[in-house]
């Protein structure tokens, strides 16, 4: 039962005021030292004439309007003030300390953008998403199916399918996953089947800037988008587009043979010992739906709920599926006793379906669909 359950399952204003009158050249002298990223500046009043009164008087007394640098003392020119040099100097070392600090460029964040998961939470994701990891084997199908598996950093060891998912790092099994493990591989998102794997890790996993998404199906067409879904969160809505199209086709094409055929009261067997069965909101219900059947459980709340041997007896369903021989192996090959006096067992009409094509709400489900939709209704797919 655990197997299946498992399987399933981020101004600068100027306000200097400017001399107007004229006052004598001055030439400044850039003293060029670097403190906290301003250049320090000393204005340099000093002219030939300048240093030989000092030398001539030899008290170092100046002039207190300046000294002209002028070989000539009657000679006056008009030149920039003081306050005028002395701002440009500020202004280029301003600059120059801004593109000093510029802000790194290739450390601006990540474009991002928020969506609403299946679960109906609200997260925030990369636009651009390179790194995967996968909480449950129906998600590392879809994430190769629409062509993201060479992003899948991580997956469980229930994941299997395709064979590149074998070699993936494994970080535990779906319920069960490795927080650790999953942060070491840095993901940009982590997939999770149900919500019901949420609260043991996921604040773990936001404090690392590391996005859950929740994909939670309930029918066939839930599926299908979900394909899609991922495929755009992915960049790669073409693919997925095609893959969900193909898949929506196939299906289309067993419920049109199957139009005017009787429905089968149908037991789905999901596990034996406890007896397990599907309700009204698993994916599966619908699935047994458009295979021409009828799930003797479909108004039993819940998704997967245990099944007492009393109400068992009760159903007497005219077919019992069980599936089995996939990633279960051998598990849940034989019917629950309760069962063995059933309609189903009586007239041999017990089917056994690969479990994977099954179990996993993914691309694969629509071969569970056709091989379920033969078994019930031998005649029309000849």
């Amino acid at each position: 039962m655990l197997q299946h359950l498992n399987a399933r399952e981020k101004v600068f204003r100027q306000q200097w005021e400017f001399l107007a009158e004229s006052v004598p050249s001055q030439p400044v002298a850039i003293a060029r030292q670097k403190v906290t990223g301003f250049l320090i500046l000393r204005s340099e009043i000093w002219s030939a004439r300048a240093k030989s009164r000092f030398d001539r008087d030899g008290d170092g007394a100046l002039e207190s309007k300046g000294v002209s640098c002028s070989a000539d003392p009657n000679r006056r020119r008009t030149a920039f003030p003081v306050a005028l040099q002395i701002l440009v100097l500020t202004l280029i070392s301003l600059a120059l300390w801004s593109c000093s600090h510029r802000p790194n460029q290739s450390a601006a964040p990540k474009a991002t953008h928020e969506v609403t998961d299946e679960a109906g939470r609200r997260v925030v994701l990369p636009v651009k998403i390179d790194r995967i990891v996968s909480l449950a084997p129906n998600l590392t199908e879809i994430v190769y199916a629409v062509g993201a598996g060479d992003r899948l950093v991580g997956d469980t060891t229930y994941c299997d399918y395709p064979d590149a998912a074998k070699s993936v790092a494994k970080v535990g099994d779906t319920m069960h996953p490795s927080v650790e493990r999953i942060i070491a591989l840095k993901p940009q998102i982590v997939l999770v089947s149900t919500a019901s794997q949420l609260e043991a890790f996921t604040k773990q996993l936001s404090d690392q800037q590391i996005v859950v998404y929740v994909t939670n199906p309930g029918s066939v067409d839930e599926i299908l988008r979900s394909i899609e879904t991922l495929g755009d969160l992915f960049g790669n809505h073409d693919q997925a587009a095609g893959v969900a199209g193909k898949l929506r086709e196939r299906a289309s094409r067993i419920e049109a043979a199957l139009k005017s055929q009787d429905r089968i009261r149908v037991f789905y067997q999901v596990s034996g010992e406890p007896l397990y069965t599907i309700g009204r909101d698993s994916f599966l219900t619908d699935l047994v739906k458009r295979a021409g059947g009828i799930s003797v459980t479909a108004d039993v709340p819940s998704a997967f709920p245990r099944y007492s041997d009393e109400a068992a007896l009760a159903a007497k369903p005219d077919a019992i599926i069980l599936p089995t021989g996939g990633s279960m192996g051998s598990a849940n090959s034989t019917v629950a006793p309760a069962l063995k006096n059933s309609p189903a067992v009586l007239n041999s009409r017990v089917y056994k379906i690969n479990d994977d094509h099954l179990s996993r709400p993914g691309p694969r489900l629509i071969d569970g669909l056709e091989e379920m939709a033969r078994a019930l209704h031998p005649d029309v797919f000849k």
